[in-house]
């Protein structure tokens, strides 16, 4: 999604080999989601971590990496599972957007992310 599309003055990139939802502008990454997929009990993205530097806050970035994290998953027929608390809270504020992943799923991701942080 280019900046350009949107109005805002930077683009969102997925690096889906990283794990990485990057917001940049002029080369400089100004907020990033990171995330690691499932491929059982469904495929999923897993968000575990928003950050947007100090410099860059305020500016809606967090939101619109959420934002598109969600379309991408639905684009991709793609179930979320918001570990990442700002994604999640997120999801909350904009249920239409983010539907509420099944239990199983989420029990699936948590076990995931106990048992193997380096897959975030």
């Amino acid at each position: 999604m280019t900046g350009s599309d949107t109005g805002r003055d930077f683009d969102i990139r997925d690096d889906r080999a990283a794990g990485a939802l990057n917001a940049e502008q002029d080369g400089e990454t100004v907020g990033q989601i990171a995330y690691f997929t499932l491929s059982t009990p469904e495929p999923a993205l897993v968000p575990v971590h928003t950050e947007v530097p100090p410099a860059h806050a305020g500016r809606g970035i967090a939101g619109a990496l959420a934002r598109e994290l969600y379309a991408t998953a639905a684009r991709e027929g793609l179930a979320v599972v918001p570990l990442c608390p700002y994604v999640a809270k997120w999801a909350e504020r904009h249920p239409a957007a983010a539907p509420v992943p099944p239990a199983p799923l989420v029990e699936a991701a948590l076990a995931k992310a106990k048992e193997d942080p380096s897959a975030w």
